[in-house]
């Protein structure tokens, strides 16, 4: 694993390997305020070998969300809980992204935090997402027809404030999300975005939310800004036709290319992540490195998606990316970086009962208790 554990100039950092841990929702915020388990959750991944992590999806602004008790970046109270994390983070070596999120139409207007926002469900459409289910609201309620942004701009700003409040948090970068069908996909996706104006219609105005939003997040932190993309699709309603997937995207990321980012991620598909609408999947599946890393020349490329320890050598070691993100891998072994450098097995399996936590419930659980290997 020689090649996976050399550093690596990451924006205006250098970043110790090419082991990311990827952004994943956990709900152990205090409300929407980071909290001491937290701070304790990333340490402990940081000290188990994380070259770089990437937090949570943190929202910019109340919303809706499926997930209670996520946390936010808009406030003060919030950047005082960051700060402590990357604090954290820091005095082990490793660096720290904030992932910055918006839901867009996969808000619900009877979830707590969008009834304390006092403001509808925003999306660049008026159309409804299939499916629909929120843990802190009864049953199966499905998504609702969002409200049309009416000045995008309006948003581009709270992306910008949220990447404001990150620098002060003592984070060393911004990802902003634009995969999984959230606000930056459905600007980009043309089942979700039917505009007319200067933000839908062809390809380059679909792309237009996402490149002016990176160009002002490069304005507060410079180079260290990055993306998550997931092109094939599927999750939250999202997909289009493959000519069409690859003439977006690839569009996307030759003007991504000349913004000087840190690194784009892109996500391969997974059949987890594509649910069934009306008895067929909804993703495209391709393959999204090889259709798309001819377009990022002077951009660093992370992979993400089910990649193993093997995998990401040769990835690496090949030069077709820079380096990998894990997902599930980092929930369930907080010490992955140093087991994969000592060739330890990855023999803890993930507990789905206690994955997201639940009111009651010790948030240490399925969180903070998994188990070190012996070294």
């Amino acid at each position: 694993m020689s090649a996976l554990f050399t550093p690596f100039n990451l924006g205006s950092v250098v970043i110790p390997n090419r082991i990311g841990m990827s952004a994943l929702t956990r709900n152990r915020s205090s409300a929407t305020i980071p909290n001491e388990i937290m701070r304790k959750y990333y340490e402990q991944r940081a000290v188990g070998g994380a070259g770089l992590i990437v937090t949570e999806g943190t929202l910019i602004t109340r919303q809706g969300t499926e997930w209670p008790d996520a946390p936010g970046i808009w406030n003060k109270e919030q950047i005082e809980g960051w700060k402590k994390i990357t604090d954290s983070v820091h005095a082990t070596g490793s660096k720290i992204y904030s992932q910055i999120w918006h839901l867009g139409r996969v808000s619900h207007p009877e979830a707590p935090e969008q009834i304390a926002a006092g403001v509808p469900v925003y999306a660049p459409s008026a159309i409804s997402a299939r499916g629909g289910k929120f843990r802190h609201i009864d049953g199966t309620p499905g998504y609702v027809t969002p409200t049309e942004i009416v000045d995008p701009t309006v948003l581009i700003a709270q992306f910008k404030q949220a990447a404001i409040n990150a620098k002060e948090a003592g984070f060393d970068g911004v990802e902003l999300h634009g995969a999984n069908g959230y606000l930056v996909h459905q600007f980009l996706d043309s089942t979700s975005n039917k505009r007319t104006d200067k933000w839908g219609g062809s390809v380059e105005n679909r792309a237009r939310f996402a490149l002016e939003t990176l160009k002002t997040l490069i304005e507060v932190y410079g180079s260290d800004v990055a993306i998550k993309l997931s092109p094939a699709g599927g999750y939250n309603d999202m997909g289009m036709p493959l000519q069409e997937t690859i003439d977006t995207f690839g569009y996307l990321l030759r003007e991504i290319n000349k913004l000087g980012l840190s690194y784009v991620t892109l996500v391969r598909y997974n059949p987890w992540l594509d649910p069934e609408y009306d008895g067929k999947k909804r993703g495209i599946p391709h393959d999204v490195v090889e259709s798309y890393s001819s377009f990022l020349a002077d951009t660093p490329l992370f992979v993400n998606g089910s990649v193993a320890p093997a995998e990401a050598e040769e990835l690496v070691s090949t030069g077709k990316a820079a380096g990998v993100f894990i997902g599930v891998n980092w929930i369930t072994h907080p010490d992955l970086g140093k087991r994969i450098r000592a060739g330890k097995d990855l023999d803890n399996a993930p507990d789905y009962t206690t994955l997201y936590g639940a009111p009651g419930v010790d948030p240490a659980l399925g969180y903070t208790d998994y188990k070190e290997a012996v070294y």
